[in-house]
């Protein structure tokens, strides 16, 4: 059965390659629209990466990417206020303009420092519904994760 349908699969893709309809990022022969799409982004300025420092920390079990000054949602923590400094220690990776350290589990020494800016924020609300055919069985259930914002400071190396 797999080889029947790897076989229409391979007929498609050699229908679609004349109309160029399968995968327009690819430059398919005998189409000047999509050759001059490639010409038309490769006339484009390139940006170049800027070089920032950068760490992966541990959070409530959760990992994240933080830059200096980005603004992050974490899973809800107890018992901090507005405008308290945070310091979070389990930092995984910091890489700091390409000297990259990576960690033993954690960089030691390493610490980030954040901001709680909102201790409190509601995620948008999931409804979970349940239903078995035929037997009038229905369940609805609703849930809003609780989550709190902060602003990295700083991170120290």
């Amino acid at each position: 059965m797999r080889v029947i349908a790897l076989f229409f699969f391979s007929i498609y893709l050699v229908k679609s390659e004349k109309s160029c309809t399968f995968a327009p990022d690819l430059v398919c022969s005998g189409s000047k629209k999509l050759s001059h799409e490639v010409t038309r982004h490769a006339e484009k300025p390139v940006k170049q990466l800027i070089n920032t420092m950068y760490a992966i920390v541990e959070i409530n079990g959760q990992q994240f990417k933080v830059e200096e000054g980005k603004k992050i949602f974490v899973n809800h923590m107890k018992d901090v206020e507005a405008g308290k400094t945070v310091e979070f220690d389990k930092v995984l990776l910091v890489d700091n303009e390409g000297s990259v350290q990576v960690g033993a589990p954690t960089v030691s020494g390493a610490k980030v420092v954040c901001e709680v800016v909102n201790p409190l924020v509601k995620g948008e609300k999931v409804i979970v519904f349940k239903m078995k055919r035929r037997k009038d069985s229905r369940k609805r259930n609703g849930h809003r994760q609780q989550y709190t914002q902060v602003e990295v400071k700083s991170v120290i190396a």
